[in-house]
């Protein structure tokens, strides 16, 4: 018989600098499992993306062990790191910050295609665009 999911969580964590102190130890600690295993794993498995913060979704099952997906980047995150800004316009798109190539944009779309709705890389690169302008990043031809 399959094991029963209890709980479900979701963070965002700096790859390969998850510890057991705040904000993972608050989040996980009441859930039971064990802070030390979960970092351990979580650090070995995002080491090659260090400087990144990834999304992680963990499953905690009844018997208190976890298993846990490591998603993309966000795309807002990715946006910043390419166009190299620290944060995105206060005004939206009135105010542009930053500019960004087509290339660009495909090399974001390519890498969050896995976790966006979209089947082909020109409809990532569609959702790429429209969360870069509403950060006050313009995308150039």
């Amino acid at each position: 018989m399959a094991k029963q999911v209890v709980k479900q969580i979701k963070l965002q964590i700096p790859a390969g600098k998850a510890t057991p102190a705040p904000p993972v130890g608050t989040v996980l600690g009441p859930a039971g499992i064990n802070l030390q295993e979960f970092c351990t794993k979580y650090n070995d498995a995002t080491k090659d993306k260090i400087g990144d913060i990834l999304p992680v979704e963990i499953s905690i099952y009844e018997d208190r062990t976890f298993t846990f997906v490591i998603k993309t980047p966000p795309t807002a995150f990715l946006i910043k790191k390419v166009a190299k800004i620290k944060s995105g316009s206060a005004k939206g798109s009135k105010d542009t910050v930053a500019t960004l190539t087509r290339e660009q944009l495909k090399e974001i779309a390519e890498t969050k295609l896995p976790d966006l709705n979209a089947y082909t890389v020109e409809e990532a690169m569609k959702i790429v665009e429209g969360t870069a302008l509403n950060m006050g990043v313009k995308v150039s031809e």
